[in-house]
Formats: structure tokens, sequence, C-alpha cells
């Protein structure tokens, strides 16, 4: 059963469909909340959307998918459906992800960063547990937008800026 109900879409101050969007926007979300923009690697997003009134956040995606955080080694499981309230510097009420720990799966409900900021993140389960792991283990580099100069236009065209407004 979906948490997500119409009356919540409705609600909704920002409602998105497909993936590109709604990865461009999650990603948005969590820096302007002040958390590090890779803590949701979801893949085939169908729809997404933000309560900003009450902080309530969602994330649908196709199925259940797992990733590993290569730098500190933690593999997580992401659920079909990924809800959460946020807020600055923090993420309550998470449902739909768990993490490995040892032979278990750990379902987390808190993520938060210090403030004013220490360099750490801190994930804490329903019951208390907690773990804390540097921001930069979950941050992703955003990829530089390239100029590409063309045979024989030379260094000219390959410096002209194009302006781009959306409506």
């Amino acid at each position: 059963m979906s948490l997500v109900t119409e009356e919540i879409r409705s609600s909704a101050s920002e409602y998105y469909k497909g993936h590109e969007i709604c990865q461009q926007k999650s990603k948005q979300l969590l820096t302007e909340v002040g958390l590090p923009n890779g803590l949701l690697p979801l893949q085939d997003i169908e729809e997404c959307g933000y309560v900003k009134d009450t902080g309530f956040v969602w994330l649908k995606q196709k199925k259940k998918t797992e990733h590993r955080f290569e730098k500190i080694g933690k593999l997580v499981s992401y659920a079909p459906e990924v809800t959460a309230y946020v807020e600055q510097n923090k993420i309550k009420k998470l449902t739909g992800v768990k993490t490995k720990e040892l032979l278990m799966w750990i379902t987390l409900g808190d993520i938060y960063v210090d403030d004013p900021p220490t360099g750490k993140i801190t994930f804490k389960t329903p019951t208390g547990l907690f773990r804390t792991f540097p921001v930069s283990a979950f941050e992703v580099e955003e990829p530089a937008k390239e100029v590409k100069e063309v045979n024989g236009a030379g260094g000219a065209a390959a410096s002209k800026e194009v302006e781009v407004k959306e409506v």
C-alpha cells in the first residue's frame, strides 16, 4: 500500500514525473536543506513530490534498488517508494531505506548533519542506534558542462555562451 495518496499529491507544492527531472529535483532539494546530494541514488524514478508546508517528500521508482557507497563500503537498499520529512540539515521519519550491517538489513529513520558543519553525517535507526560517516562519502560531483570546439571555427565560436530561459 502506498503512503502517497491523491490527497497528498494534490497538496504538493512540487510534483514531477520522469526519471531525469525527479533526479535533478531530489538533488536540488537535498542541497537546499544542507544535505549531500548523493544520499538518494535511485534508479528509474517514476514520480516525486514535495509538500512544502509539512516538509513531506516522496520518490517512487519502478522497483527496489541497491547501491554501494564505495567510500564507506556500505550497501543500501531503496524500496520502490521512499518517503520522508525534510528540515534544514535533517531528514526525519524516513521510510523505504535500509542498510546492511553484518548479516542484517537495518531500517534507517533519521539522517542529519551537524550545525555548524563538522563534515560528518549521522544515520539513526528507529531504535536509537546510530552511525556517523564523512559527508564527502555521499556527495556526487555534478558533471561540468563542456564546450567543444568545432573544426575550423576557432576559439571565438567555442567561447560563445548560450543562454537558456525556462518558461
